[in-house]
């Protein structure tokens, strides 16, 4: 087996992710899909974390345009990600994989508590760690805490699964001649205002020398290519 580039990542997912074609919702063949890349990821001896977001099942943006508390609107979406974890979860169980939900607000009765010690002993025995509920404050994406439980479990890289291939300087769907890196600084990042991760997720990451990965995770073979070390989607680094 060829040597790998990174032993533990924290793979960032949307929560549209696992919707499917429709946009919303949970469909089960997709997230037996992402399952299934997962499975082939700790095959290789990858530790792997999870954070995924909400916008399948609740975007707090429709709340805030009716007049929403910002803070209840918040923890809907945090709720909603324990979902998406557990649909997640399943597959990976189904599929032979050992998963651990750990959230960082207490609902015990269906997922552990966010523990960093707990997880990391999670992620040495070879179980997959999916976080859900964010960072368990309001105000924060799961952008923020994917940066911010990478940082607190080792991870070596945050991978952002993304349907393109890749950071562009614009939307490659619309323009054709949208132009790709192979690499960037987290500083090119926020002075160009690229949607790659909210400008906090970006600094966390800068301020801890954690590398971003954005690739394709629809295409079969780019994952796995980025762990054995192959040039593929487009870096953020310092």
């Amino acid at each position: 087996m060829a040597e790998l580039k990174y032993k533990r990542i924290l793979l960032k997912l949307s929560g549209e992710a696992l919707s499917g074609n429709s946009g919303f919702g949970i469909d089960v063949d997709e997230a037996e899909s992402i399952a299934s890349r997962i499975k082939d990821v700790r095959a290789m001896g990858v530790d792997v974390a999870v954070v995924i977001g909400a916008g399948n099942l609740w975007r707090g943006k429709q709340g805030l345009e009716r007049g929403m508390d910002r803070s209840t609107a918040d923890y809907m979406g945090m709720l909603a990600t324990v979902m998406n974890a557990m649909a997640l979860m399943d597959a990976l169980e189904r599929q032979g994989v050992f998963t651990r939900v750990l959230s960082a607000i207490e609902m015990r009765a269906i997922a552990e508590p966010y523990i960093r010690r707990r997880a990391v002993r999670h992620l040495e025995k070879g179980r997959v760690v999916i976080f859900g509920a964010g960072t368990g404050n309001p105000f924060f994406s799961t952008d923020t805490a994917a940066a911010l439980r990478a940082t607190e479990v080792d991870a070596e890289v945050v991978i952002k699964a993304t349907k393109v291939d890749g950071i562009y300087d614009s939307d490659p769907k619309k323009n054709p001649n949208a132009k790709k890196f192979d690499h960037l600084s987290y500083i090119d990042v926020l002075n160009r205002r690229l949607e790659v991760m909210d400008s906090t997720a970006i600094t966390l990451c800068m301020e801890n020398h954690l590398p971003i990965l954005v690739l394709n995770l629809w295409d079969d073979k780019e994952l796995l290519a980025a762990l054995r070390g192959e040039t593929v989607g487009t870096l953020v680094s310092g």
